[in-house]
């Protein structure tokens, strides 16, 4: 097959792989949500809501409070709301990171790669290629697991931070005097939030816009049951302190539960990644002990589409795999 034969097939290639991914876009955006789903949802809704049972009616009330709840960051598409996520990931790990320095970093770490792999391989595609996915993808994964360290402290005090809350309201101290204490007390993320919704609340927001605030910033499930716990207080009435003592009582009981949800998936875990990286690390290892045995791979078209195919596959069934270890309580 001469050259131009072997061009006309890389670009019928690319070309079918272009519509593959386009139609499965199409297939996403358009989908919607079930309509079964939907109705089954406000039925329930309408049970709940003429329901004679106590607990119904605070389930109700409960769902309502979530629905109210819901951060405002992705009501609207387009490139503001991605950008302003962004800077609320950025916000969430805790470190003073801009806009602007992150996609730099990302920008001279792609450009470097890219680079290096062009001086070592001489394939234009494959370098660009390569320089995009390592620029774009690994300074989100370093944010995310940022993030995912910083909830984890904050989970770990935030129950001492609620009994703390409920020993200051018995001994007769008002809310906001409370969370002022946990402020100064409590050391790590937990102490740098409360510090933050007293601030707001010392500058004339109320309380629960704070914690609204708070609460969209952080985006953690238990700092969101302790909004939704203070908002049905105010709303039903009762024992604040012995309401947040049982919330403080399931968020340990939840931690506990995590923790022996993670050690029984470990081994899941560990094989899932030697099996993910297994390929990648013997293609990288023979390539770097004899460059010449896969050269081919860098320098034919039809070879740099099977590869990047295999790529592709290989990505999709450690993404599986992943998810099939994975879980969420």
């Amino acid at each position: 097959m001469d050259a131009k034969g072997r061009i006309d097939m890389f670009e019928i290639m690319l070309l079918g792989l272009g519509l593959i991914v386009i139609a499965g876009l199409g297939y996403t955006a358009f989908a919607g949500p079930s309509i079964g789903k939907a109705g089954s949802r406000r039925l329930q809704q309408i049970q709940f809501r003429h329901s004679e049972s106590t607990a119904a009616r605070v389930e109700s009330q409960l769902k309502k409070a979530i629905a109210a709840r819901k951060p405002a960051t992705y009501k609207a598409a387009g490139s503001g709301s991605r950008i302003e996520a962004l800077a609320i990931r950025l916000d969430q790990t805790g470190r003073k990171w801009t806009l602007s320095q992150y996609a730099y970093a990302s920008l001279g770490l792609g450009v470097a790669v890219a680079l290096l792999v062009f001086l070592k391989s001489g394939a234009f595609l494959l370098s660009l290629g390569i320089g995009v996915l390592v620029g774009a993808g690994l300074p989100h994964l370093v944010v995310g697991r940022l993030i995912k360290k910083r909830v984890a402290k904050f989970n770990a005090k935030f129950a001492d931070a609620i009994e703390l809350l409920v020993r200051g309201l018995r001994s007769g101290l008002p809310v906001t005097e409370t969370l002022q204490v946990v402020a100064q007390e409590i050391e790590g993320p937990v102490g740098v939030e409360f510090k933050g919704i007293v601030d707001r609340i010392k500058v004339g927001r109320t309380m629960e816009e704070a914690l609204q605030v708070t609460a969209e910033r952080l985006a953690i499930p238990e700092f969101n049951f302790f909004c939704i716990t203070l908002a049905i207080q105010r709303e039903t009435g009762g024992n604040l302190a012995e309401t947040l003592s049982n919330l403080a009582d399931v968020l340990r009981k939840r931690s506990q539960m995590k923790l022996k949800i993670k050690a029984m998936s470990s081994e899941s875990k560990a094989s899932a990644m030697i099996v993910g990286a297994l390929p990648f690390i013997v293609f990288g290892l023979i390539w770097w002990i004899n460059p010449n045995y896969i050269d081919t791979f860098f320098t034919d078209e039809r070879l740099i589409v099977i590869g990047l195919g295999g790529f592709t596959w290989m990505g999709i069934g450690v993404f599986i795999m992943a998810k099939m270890v994975s879980f969420e309580i």
